[in-house]
């Protein structure tokens, strides 16, 4: 049997374990399996992975993908620019080894999805996290200028009251990189002055449960182009799926 899963601390709106169970089934995995394991705290990490000898991938979402690398042997070259790890390789020796596939999967489908680069193209990105700091490095690698936007001043960046419609008009793509609006959470929404939003501005929700978000929902009814993280979701799975086979690219 090889073994994969997700961890994280509430994992009741993920798509990864269907994800992957129809991978399987497709390729005719018989002894391959994928689980949900629910951590409390990142601390139990190492009795999950005592308990579960044959896992030999782990993807990790909200709130550890910066806490885990405490726990890895190795960080590939992709988590050490990213500073952090939604992807962990059990190597045959039992070496822990973490990966970050989010910045590419993100950089993949925002490639199709925002047209516009250098300063015309500038972007906001809310949240601080692992999953903002994935959204940074791509838009580095896009050559798209950006502002983090957090609850808290932390730094350069701004904070939600700094987001004027005046600022919102020098910036075209909006990205939430916070799990603000996932399932069952629906109702919530990233505190913007959503009727300064036009059709010239782009709004990606790194949420894909729901399928469109109330942050979405706002955009459309401005006329914004808006995307959720479904196609980033699939990206950043395959990419994990080449780690754990040795087919990195």
């Amino acid at each position: 049997m090889r073994q994969f899963g997700l961890i994280g601390r509430t994992l009741n709106y993920s798509f990864s374990q269907t994800y992957f169970t129809q991978k399987f089934y497709s390729l005719g995995l018989k002894e391959h399996q994928y689980d949900l394991f629910e951590l409390a705290t990142i601390g139990e990490l190492p009795g999950l992975l005592a308990a579960q000898p044959n896992l030999v991938g782990l993807n990790v979402t909200v709130p550890y993908k910066e806490a885990v690398v405490t726990y890895l042997d190795e960080l590939a070259a992709s988590a050490s620019r990213v500073g952090a790890v939604n992807v962990i390789e059990r190597t045959s020796d039992g070496r822990l080894v973490g990966h970050n596939t989010d910045y590419v999967g993100f950089r993949d489908s925002l490639r199709t999805f925002f047209p516009i680069r250098g300063e015309g193209g500038r972007a906001l990105i809310l949240g601080a996290g692992g999953a903002a700091k994935a959204v940074e490095v791509a838009l580095r690698e896009l050559g798209i200028p950006y502002w983090n936007v957090t609850r808290g001043r932390l730094g350069p960046g701004l904070t939600y009251e700094d987001l004027s419609p005046e600022l919102l008009a020098a910036h075209a793509l909006i990205i939430n990189a916070t799990p603000v609006g996932t399932f069952p959470n629906n109702a919530e929404c990233p505190r913007l002055p959503y009727e300064a939003l036009t059709e010239q501005h782009y709004l990606y929700d790194l949420v894909y449960n729901p399928t469109e978000t109330l942050f979405m929902a706002k955009g459309k009814e401005a006329g914004a182009h808006v995307k959720n993280g479904f196609e980033m979701l699939c990206l950043q799975a395959e990419a994990a799926w080449d780690i754990w086979h040795g087919n990195a690219r």
